[in-house]
């Protein structure tokens, strides 16, 4: 069994911090909080490694911008010799609810600019992705500002809940795998603080 690659989509800066667009951060670095991994500067951003259950997990946050994404996790799959099913990538998503999550084996970008990159630089769609919703509350022309804007203070309570059933949901896909990490994920329970 080889290293697990667990990829949060983000951008780097302060300037970025606690916005919609990096919750893929976000959700990384709840999982190494959980498993207390210390982030390191690498190539292409930043790298936490760890062992979950006896398996061997590697977190990435790239430094290579949303829109170049693909370049940082390309490196570190032939770096690692990443298997595609070994490889999970965390990203916002604006058609889904605040704080839904949806896990699927593959797929097409959506029209994310991240997921299209890795597409690009791995020349396939096959790894795991995992969704969480960012809503879509705002008006024609504004997405931008939206998806790189701070959340308001009637959602944290919504993303916090969801972040920590984001990062349990990814060991799970580590350590029993994608079908049971799917059912655990795609069901949206109500969340206790509302």
């Amino acid at each position: 069994m080889g290293i697990f690659l667990l990829v949060g989509l983000g951008n780097p800066g302060d300037a970025y911090r606690n916005t919609r667009h990096n919750i893929g951060f976000d959700v990384v670095d709840a999982i190494a909080t959980k498993l207390n991994l210390e982030w390191k500067t690498d190539r292409f951003g930043l790298l936490a490694r760890g062992k979950y259950k006896s398996r061997s997990l590697l977190l990435l946050k790239p430094n290579t911008y949303m829109n170049k994404s693909g370049d940082a996790v390309r490196h570190w799959v032939n770096a690692e010799h990443i298997d595609p099913e070994d490889l999970l990538v965390v990203t916002d998503d604006l058609a889904l609810p605040l704080g839904q999550l949806r896990l699927r084996p593959k797929g097409g970008a959506g029209g994310h600019n991240g997921l299209s990159d890795i597409e690009r630089a791995l020349g396939h769609q096959q790894y795991a992705r995992m969704r969480f919703g960012i809503d879509r509350k705002f008006k024609s022309g504004q997405q931008s500002d939206y998806v790189l804007g701070a959340w308001e203070a009637e959602d944290l309570s919504t993303v916090a809940f969801s972040k920590e059933r984001a990062a349990e949901g990814a060991l799970l896909w580590v350590f029993q795998g994608l079908s049971r990490a799917m059912n655990t994920v795609n069901v949206n329970p109500p969340n206790p603080e509302i």
